[in-house]
């Protein structure tokens, strides 16, 4: 009996050891808090986000097919030349029209060089959406320059292109 009684208490406390040592805290994360924090992040970003509004439609125009206008290709852009002069500049409107526009009458000048635009302009059929190249003589004041140019924005045109030549 003895025996019997030390093997029982041998496996009593081998038993007693296995359980002690499953109940030793491991090193392990513990899941819950983490998860709890990770909604609480989703939470605050999910309400505090700026949502884009959907984008509207945008408005298309079709031409009838029985549009009067019709375009056969690129247009070829109305060339301004603008030359040093004495008294002022001179502006050669393609190769029909020159206007002098003088320093000290440049306001009349410049009315001048509206209305010969427009002349042309109208003549040839043109609208403010075509182009126009400017052509710049080496010695052309700035001044000039921007003069015209701030006449031809104030008539709507907006597709201006200034050549260089080397």
């Amino acid at each position: 009996m003895e025996t019997e009684q030390t093997e029982c208490e041998t496996i009593h406390t081998r038993v007693l050891g296995r359980l002690r040592k499953r109940n030793r805290r491991r090193l392990s994360l513990r899941m819950t808090a983490m998860i709890d924090v990770i909604f609480l992040l989703l939470t605050f970003f999910v309400l505090t986000a700026k949502f884009r509004t959907p984008e509207q439609f945008l408005h298309i125009y079709l031409p009838t097919a029985d549009a009067a206008v019709q375009n056969f290709g690129v247009i070829e852009p109305l060339s301004i030349h603008i030359f040093d002069d004495e008294q002022g500049c001179m502006v050669q409107i393609g190769e029909l029209e020159t206007v002098q526009i003088r320093a000290e009458r440049h306001a009349e000048g410049l009315a001048a060089f509206t209305n010969e635009l427009t002349n042309i302009l109208s003549r040839q059929k043109r609208t403010a959406r075509d182009p126009i190249e400017i052509h710049c003589d080496d010695r052309i004041k700035w001044d000039y320059l921007v003069k015209i140019y701030n006449v031809l924005q104030a008539m709507g045109i907006n597709d201006i292109t200034f050549c260089m030549t080397e």
